[in-house]
């Protein structure tokens, strides 16, 4: 990760820790970058709580508690999809807030529908309405397309400290 997103990360952290809040990710395409940026800070455990990676369907049903018929009218990359992850982020973990992540990387698996580069993102903050947000990167390469989720799940986090 870069410096840039560390610092970032650091004063997330510190954000969260002097409201008393406690954070869970809740990714997929991503496979645990957002978790391993922010508990590559020193201290990070007074705020990360938890970190799902659910890479898998059945994973998203098994860990989050997202409906498999949810799944099956929308699929894993999908909005709705984003928003039951996240909000199963929080109803099954200690935390406060909750990023998720669900999208096509690539190269491969996208279709004209779900391209390459469309990332689905939620934040889920206890008492709020969750919030959810779509980006469409195109064919990047799955390595930018993945810290642009990143960069995005950041900014999403990030929200939360002025809203």
């Amino acid at each position: 990760m870069t410096p840039e997103l560390k610092d970032r990360a650091a004063a997330l952290l510190r954000g969260c820790k002097s409201r008393g809040w406690k954070l869970a990710t809740a990714e997929s395409c991503t496979g645990g970058l957002v978790a391993a940026l922010l508990t590559e800070i020193p201290g990070s455990s007074a705020v990360v709580e938890r970190g799902f990676v659910t890479y898998s369907n059945e994973a998203k049903t098994e860990m989050l508690g997202v409906p498999s018929t949810l799944l099956a009218a929308h699929g894993a990359v999908s909005e709705e999809i984003a928003r039951a992850m996240a909000d199963g982020a929080l109803t099954r973990s200690r935390a406060d807030i909750a990023v998720s992540i669900t999208g096509v990387a690539g190269p491969g698996g996208g279709s004209e529908a779900k391209p390459v580069g469309l990332v689905h993102f939620a934040l889920a903050h206890r008492g709020r309405e969750t919030q959810v947000l779509v980006r469409r990167y195109g064919d990047l390469g799955r390595q930018i397309v993945r810290l642009r989720a990143v960069e995005e799940a950041m900014r999403l986090l990030e929200s939360t400290l002025s809203a």
